[in-house]
């Protein structure tokens, strides 16, 4: 099954809030890479994991590695003052990168991570993404991929590249087990984030080798509207905001004077 419907020799573009965020599409910029060219846009400084330059540096090695050249990767966060984990904060500038970038070169497919509470800046960069994609009538070319988020688990565990049912039909594309093992190697690049991965790297390895797959599903205005999941959402838990606070801000956002 193809991981998206796409026609041959076409423009992608990947928003991610965070350098490293990648590693929930790897398969998916790999095989944009071979149909056209691939945009990268990197929304938030990353300061809040580290030396943001070193960070940029890695996310750019890895996506080298994926087939897209540095000249399309864009780290923006430090030149527009959005800082990492404050993206909900700075929803006006997101939405202008977003527009610049939709309104710039034509691209065939847009991805962004999933709206499943993992993280406020995933969820607020999604959720400009699709309410920019509506505007322009081209919600059907957007695409969302897992990262993490806490539904049917407690405290801190979590679930890592597992797509929420809510969030709509999935398109699953099964990976070699050579791509698997590359995918592995990618998820140790990124030396600046070594504690964090620490953690996050057995159940990355774990869903990578027997899952096996990149999964992909649809955007959805109406999702917006919704809790990702039942329950605590994982940022909640970790107290890094709450869902009102965020729709609070959305909803601020998405009033007239918003950027279309």
């Amino acid at each position: 099954m193809p991981i998206d419907g796409s026609d041959g020799g076409a423009a992608s573009l990947f928003l991610f809030a965070h350098q490293d965020d990648e590693f929930g599409a790897f398969a998916a910029v790999a095989a944009a890479a071979v149909r056209g060219p691939v945009t990268c846009v990197y929304l938030t400084d990353g300061a809040a994991g580290g030396d943001p330059e070193r960070r940029d540096a890695e996310s750019r090695a890895v996506l080298a590695r994926l087939g897209v050249p540095a000249t399309n990767v864009h780290c923006v966060g430090r030149a527009r003052g959005i800082a990492d984990g404050r993206l909900v904060d700075n929803l006006d500038r997101v939405a202008a990168v977003v527009c610049e970038h939709l309104d710039g070169a034509p691209t065939a497919q847009v991805y962004v991570a999933a709206w499943e509470g993992g993280h406020p800046d995933h969820d607020g960069l999604h959720a400009v993404t699709t309410v920019l994609l509506q505007r322009r009538g081209r919600l059907a070319d957007g695409r969302q991929f897992p990262l993490y988020h806490g539904h049917r688990r407690r405290g801190p565990f979590f679930r890592v590249l597992s797509p929420l049912a809510a969030n709509g039909p999935v398109t699953s594309h099964r990976l070699p087990l050579g791509a698997r093992l590359r995918q592995l190697r990618l998820c140790l690049s990124y030396p600046s984030q070594a504690k964090t991965w620490c953690g996050l790297f057995p159940f990355v390895a774990t869903r990578i080798l027997f899952a096996g797959n990149q999964a992909l599903q649809p955007l959805s205005l109406a999702r917006l509207d919704e809790r990702p999941h039942d329950g605590p959402l994982y940022y909640e838990r970790r107290g890094f905001a709450t869902f009102a606070a965020l729709q609070a801000a959305l909803s601020a956002w998405r009033a007239p004077v918003a950027p279309s």
